[in-house]
């Protein structure tokens, strides 16, 4: 991949990046790094070719398998509550890889970032971008993500990309001392959730962010 396509041209230009960052600062994003991420992340690379000239709209984008690359603002937003309300952030679970554009944002932000995608085409589209980033600080795994990824945890962070009715058992088993998950919940009506372990102990406190829409988070795996 050329620089000029990372950098992008017209539609993908650093100047329609910078219409984006500005949206995102108006609808309350304060998180400098988190911006800054989003404002030199090529987003475009993330979407295929007849879709990139949407790259840099605040919305949802398709990108096969009946998943989307999510809407800049909810990433901006659910990467800006983990970093804010983690104590320390040294190693992130991701739970649903997708198209590797939340993988991306999170692995510029944190040391460790370990990512769980149960459609496989999509997981190995997100390696190569991954690569062409020279992102090497990322680990991605093919499995169902309603179990996370217990061998490498636990985790200071856990994001879900994904909104199960209910929040998966296993993920808060594999939450850190304080740790800190931000999660979409419900069905038709669904809202983001901020769910923090309280020191060591097995209590969790929730706070109810704000009304979202997510895939729901599927069980199983796709080759």
């Amino acid at each position: 991949m050329t620089d000029l396509m990372l950098q992008g041209v017209g539609m993908t230009s650093a100047r329609t990046r910078d219409r984006l960052i500005q949206r995102l600062v108006e609808q309350g994003v304060t998180n400098m790094r988190v911006l800054d991420v989003m404002r030199d992340t090529p987003r475009h690379i993330f979407l295929d070719e007849a879709l990139s000239h949407r790259a840099y709209e605040d919305t949802a984008l398709p990108i096969g398998h009946g998943q989307t690359l999510s809407q800049p603002y909810i990433v901006a937003r659910m990467t800006e509550l983990l970093l804010g309300a983690a104590g320390k952030l040294e190693k992130v679970l991701e739970v649903g890889t997708g198209s590797g554009y939340q993988t991306t944002i999170l692995a510029q932000l944190v040391p460790q970032v370990y990512s769980v995608e149960r459609i496989k085409p999509l997981q190995d589209k997100a390696r190569e971008r991954l690569r062409q980033l020279g992102l090497r600080n990322v680990q991605l795994r093919h499995a169902d993500g309603g179990f996370g990824w217990p061998d490498m945890g636990p985790y200071d962070g856990i994001l879900s990309t994904a909104a199960p009715h209910a929040v998966p058992e296993e993920l808060l088993k594999q939450l850190a001392p304080s740790g800190v998950l931000v999660i979409p919940l419900g069905g038709k009506k669904q809202h983001l959730n901020l769910i923090m372990r309280d020191g060591d102990s097995e209590k969790f406190i929730t706070r109810i962010i704000e009304a979202v829409n997510f895939v729901p988070l599927v069980t199983g795996t796709l080759r």
